[in-house]
């Protein structure tokens, strides 16, 4: 008895498979995760997360530095900072951004 479900559910497969494939409805592959494949979003969420952390130390650190080698104590760190922030926005707004045709 078991059997004939079997036939029964594979014949209905087939069938259901060729009906989709004949109307268009083909769910599309499951793709691996691969250089044209599309990124998940906790790796999209940790890329922006480092994007904005990097810009802002490298701001602050050469804001740091050449406050210490010009003596102007706060002032190089805070246009640094605006800088690497402002830099961090334009690199996650780069990466967000969709893709035209013929653009990297």
């Amino acid at each position: 008895m078991n059997e004939s479900r079997d036939v029964d559910k594979g014949s209905f497969e087939s069938r259901l498979a060729a009906a989709r494939s004949k109307q268009g409805m083909d769910p599309a592959p499951p793709v691996a995760n691969a250089a044209g494949s599309q990124p998940s979003s906790m790796g999209v969420g940790l890329r922006v997360g480092v994007e904005l952390l990097a810009a802002l130390v490298v701001g602050v650190a050469i804001g740091w530095y050449l406050d210490r080698w010009l003596h102007t104590s706060p002032l190089m760190l805070i246009v640094f900072v605006l800088m690497g922030g402002a830099a961090g926005i334009a690199n996650v707004w780069r990466m967000l951004s969709p893709k035209q045709p013929g653009r990297k």
